[in-house]
């Protein structure tokens, strides 16, 4: 292996390593033991599995060392940190007694999620050669993006915030990441499109850019630090929401939009 080709592969193994933390430390914390604080410090560790993710893959183009190997070793870290590690501190978070049905569906729900997001690894995995990588989406919900949901709920739900709205009881929040899970699964492995924020473009002023930068920094940053469960909720499903939207309308438009051209859903492959 070239010495250039180490870095992105050391920033992958770190990833990695971040999901696999996540899963032996929340493993070893007895059922009815989990708090919201130990969730938190699972969601702060996966999301810089995240970031490190981005981190890796703009590495080795900008190094001009992208591999084989590397590929594959970034689709099974991401497997582990993003397919895995969400269902084991969600089963965990919710604790629901063994011997129910309810445990069943909410134990079927994880395996689910984590299946599908295998798929849609192994599937980005075999075709990104054959498509371009400078696409405006991404044909099926990206398994970061499905992770940061699934975790998003189950933070939000075991938060103070959440009561404001309802005091939710375990059975209910064990329904609702049940359904989450089914949702989530479904939408890795179907043909709709989701946006890359890769290839994002803003067409502004150079001045309007660094205005609105500073402004939405500020915004999210006192949010987080007063309503981090409240944020990290409304940015995953809004991304989810604005997705959907746009496919929907670009299949019931009935007309030829260009703008929403790359977030019509592909066909089924028979």
């Amino acid at each position: 292996m070239k010495r250039t080709l180490i870095l992105p592969n050391v920033v992958t193994a770190f990833s990695l390593s971040c999901g696999l933390f996540v899963i032996f430390r929340m493993s070893m914390l007895a059922p009815g033991q989990i708090t919201y604080q130990n969730i938190l410090m699972a969601v702060a560790i996966l999301l810089l599995a995240a970031f490190l993710d981005l981190l890796d893959g703009a590495l080795a183009r900008a190094m001009k060392v992208e591999s084989e190997f590397g590929g594959v070793f970034d689709s099974l870290s991401d497997a582990v940190s993003f397919g895995v590690a969400p269902s084991v501190v969600i089963l965990k978070a919710l604790s629901v007694p063994s011997n129910t049905m309810l445990v069943f569906f909410l134990t079927m729900g994880g395996m689910i999620y984590s299946i599908s997001g295998v798929l849609r690894l192994v599937r980005f995995t075999v075709t990104k050669n054959a498509d371009d990588q400078a696409k405006a989406s991404f044909t099926g919900l990206p398994i970061p993006a499905a992770a940061a949901t699934a975790l998003a709920t189950t933070l939000f739900l075991t938060s103070d915030e959440s009561r404001i709205i309802h005091a939710f009881t375990n059975e209910e929040r064990s329904i609702i990441a049940t359904v989450v899970f089914f949702i989530l699964g479904y939408f890795m492995i179907s043909r709709w499109k989701f946006p890359s924020l890769k290839t994002l473009r803003i067409r502004l002023g150079s001045f309007q850019v660094v205005l609105l930068t500073a402004f939405a920094a500020a915004v999210i940053l006192v949010t987080a630090v007063h309503n981090f469960a409240t944020l990290f909720f409304c940015i995953s499903w809004g991304y989810l929401l604005v997705s959907w939207t746009l496919s929907l309308v670009r299949v019931y438009s009935g007309k030829r939009l260009q703008a929403l051209e790359d977030f019509e859903p592909e066909p089924d492959e028979e």
